[in-house]
């Protein structure tokens, strides 16, 4: 069973929206206030309305969130960070897992038609990226550039696939300690709370 977290979730699923097999599902089920976006489609996904989406559920949590996104989730997450005015005030931060790479050749159609794009430069979030070295939506040497871009930290997963609900993570407990190591660091960053 996962441990508890010291902030609450925002889950931003990627296409399709992360079945009950699918990690940030079961982190869903199992941690106390963590919401996922609501957008139109999962299926047919439009970036306006996913970014309207992650704006919604950030308004409706009770403290500063992390936003734990997956694949297409997180160019969402990317757009909302830097189309928000003082993103990094209303976020404790952003857990971006296996981010796709839209000039890639598995990107799919819907996507393209959808709008999804490549933000570029700083998120200006504390965030990090985590991708997998046989991921076949994006190189690893592709996700490691975005990171730096996007000016969060990254760390390379291994041989994980997709990491998805077919690489066989289960509950993936390692991910939600990168996710508390990740938190941590960043409050460490941002210094103690203004008196």
């Amino acid at each position: 069973m996962l441990g508890a977290v010291t902030h609450p979730l925002v889950i931003v699923p990627g296409i399709g929206g992360s079945g009950p097999e699918h990690w940030q599902s079961r982190w869903e089920a199992a941690l106390p206030g963590t919401v996922r976006i609501a957008p139109g489609s999962w299926d047919e996904p439009d970036l306006s309305d996913w970014v309207a989406a992650i704006e919604r559920a950030v308004a409706s949590t009770p403290a500063r969130p992390v936003l734990v996104a997956h694949s297409l989730g997180c160019l969402a997450v990317a757009h909302w960070a830097v189309e928000t005015d003082a993103a990094s005030a209303r976020i404790a931060g952003a857990f971006l897992v296996a981010p796709p790479d839209p000039a890639g050749p598995e990107f799919p159609s819907a996507a393209v038609a959808g709008g999804f794009t490549l933000p570029l430069g700083p998120l200006g979030i504390p965030a990090t990226v985590l991708a997998s070295s046989d991921d076949p939506y994006a190189e690893l040497a592709w996700s490691a550039a975005a990171a730096a871009g996007w000016g969060a930290g990254f760390i390379d997963l291994g041989a994980r696939g997709h990491v998805n609900a077919a690489s066989g993570l289960g509950e993936w407990p390692e991910g939600l300690q990168l996710l508390e190591d990740a938190a941590t660091t960043a409050r460490r960053a941002a210094g103690p709370p203004a008196a």
